[in-house]
């Protein structure tokens, strides 16, 4: 979230990054409650101040007249406090509501738009594919292979359930095997993270409140996470680290749930929109500089660029738009691979920035060269996700007669130059 003193400070900014990620937020109802808040924990504050003198007389030794007039004046109090209490509580409820729904500012670098179609490309990499014969879907292609069940998925997980076998579950074994060998090499430290996370670290990322309906609740009032990111902040929640510790890289993985609520009747076939899915997940978190933030965000973002170009899949890179972008990103970089049946890219990485917008939240801090406690900055990108992968993996190295080349870097891994 954002600092209040901040919102008080900038207003007008805050009000133009609301705008401009079409989020519809009052800020000056947000103030005045603010207002109310900051009056009221003055009223119980001088409350206190009043209970402590009067304790202060008696432990002194007073006359049993003045005494008696002090307990009664205490008891005043007492119950004068527990009203404006009361009344407090109400007001830092709806002041936090409030608080929770201010979105981050976006970076002047973002450009204007509602949604992921006014997303500005960035850059382009590989020629897209061309075949000299008709080609085949993924889905047509892994379930020749028997790399893939669909139907037995659906039987046994429901909706957009899917079995994968074979040289399908060896390929996604290879991808994650790949993957682990090239980002360790970038200086991360790996970890496996939980995806049963509670309530307060979906806050934190800012998942919550809004993308609850995509989320999976147990009946503990746990949640099924979405990303490995979720957890991995969670990890320094309510610490304070040392300057020297920073920048910390962490590579993770996890499984992943997504309910798609809000994509109802979007890419119902195939491995494209999963309810259960892997990912490794990139997670920096840097000193409390905007130009440390750039430099870590540009950095976490090549890395997926060259895992891609390393399996030759053409790609390119957008700017994410004001409209698409989370509540507390400053700016984000998609990667979208190209998948040739459907003649288009399709999102397969993100790489996001925060500046302290989670790390509030989470209560994640150091101390600076100076001593002074801060905020660390948080950033996060996906390493790489499957089954989604594989759509672009299959389509684009699919052969005339059926099979699947295997890309070179990934053969060493799987043990065969050729699936068929």
């Amino acid at each position: 979230m954002l600092d209040i003193k901040f919102i008080r400070e900038n207003i007008d900014i805050v009000k133009a990054g609301a705008k401009k990620k079409h989020t519809d937020i009052d800020i000056d109802h947000l103030l005045e409650i603010d207002d109310k808040r900051r009056e009221m924990l003055q009223v119980v504050e001088g409350h206190r101040v009043k209970q402590n003198e009067a304790s202060d007389l008696i432990s002194k030794g007073v006359t049993d007249t003045e005494r008696d007039k002090l307990i009664r004046e205490m008891k005043n109090i007492k119950e004068q406090m527990q009203k404006d209490e009361e009344q407090l509580r109400d007001i830092m409820k709806e002041w936090q509501t409030l608080m929770l729904q201010v979105p981050n500012v976006p970076d002047i670098s973002v450009p204007d738009g509602e949604d992921d179609g006014d997303n500005v490309e960035h850059k382009a990499w590989g020629e897209k594919t061309k075949f000299s014969f008709t080609p085949k879907s993924h889905i047509d292609i892994m379930k020749s292979l028997d790399m893939v069940d669909f139907e037995r998925g659906v039987k046994v997980s429901g909706f957009r359930g899917y079995f994968l076998k074979n040289d399908g579950a060896l390929l996604s074994y290879a991808i994650w095997n790949y993957a682990r060998d090239f980002f360790l090499k970038k200086g991360f430290d790996p970890m496996i993270v939980p995806a049963i996370v509670r309530k307060s670290n979906l806050f934190g990322t800012g998942h919550l409140p809004n993308d609850a309906e995509d989320l999976y609740e147990t009946q503990d009032g746990e949640y099924l996470s979405g990303t490995a990111e979720v957890a991995t902040m969670g990890y320094h929640s309510d610490e304070v680290l040392s300057f020297d510790e920073l920048p910390v890289k962490y590579l993770s993985f996890s499984p992943c749930f997504r309910r798609e609520a809000g994509s109802h009747g979007k890419d119902t076939k195939g491995l494209i929109r999963v309810h259960e899915f892997y990912k490794l997940e990139q997670v920096v978190l840097c000193e409390a500089s905007h130009e440390e933030s750039v430099k870590w965000h540009e950095w976490l973002n090549r890395n997926t660029e060259e895992f891609i170009e390393s399996l030759k899949i053409p790609y390119h890179t957008v700017i994410n738009c004001g409209g698409d972008l989370g509540q507390g990103q400053v700016k984000k970089y998609d990667i979208e691979l190209w998948v040739p049946l459907e003649k288009k890219y399709r999102e397969i990485s993100s790489a996001s920035y925060f500046h302290d917008f989670q790390t509030r939240r989470f209560n994640i801090r150091y101390k600076d060269k100076a001593g002074k406690l801060r905020y660390v900055h948080s950033l996060n990108c996906t390493a790489i996700p499957t089954p989604r992968i594989l759509v672009s993996l299959i389509e684009n190295f699919q052969q005339e007669d059926g099979s699947v080349k295997v890309p070179e870097a990934l053969q060493p891994y799987l043990g065969k130059k050729v699936i068929s």
